[in-house]
């Protein structure tokens, strides 16, 4: 899957497919074939972290 670039709208687009169809980042990203690691920390050098109980980052 194609995400975008700038790291708002990866975090919007990551945030819609969590709260709509996974109930976690494991399984999205097995299912969507993502690097965890490499999604988390593009996330992260822009400010976002993944809360688990939230299923989301913020």
């Amino acid at each position: 899957m194609q995400l975008p670039n700038d790291p708002f709208m990866l975090m919007s687009v990551v945030n819609l497919k969590l709260r709509d169809y996974y109930s976690n980042l494991d399984e999205m990203c097995e299912d969507l074939q993502l690097n965890k690691d490499e999604l988390c920390s593009k996330l992260k050098k822009a400010g976002f972290e993944y809360n688990s109980n939230l299923n989301k980052f913020w």
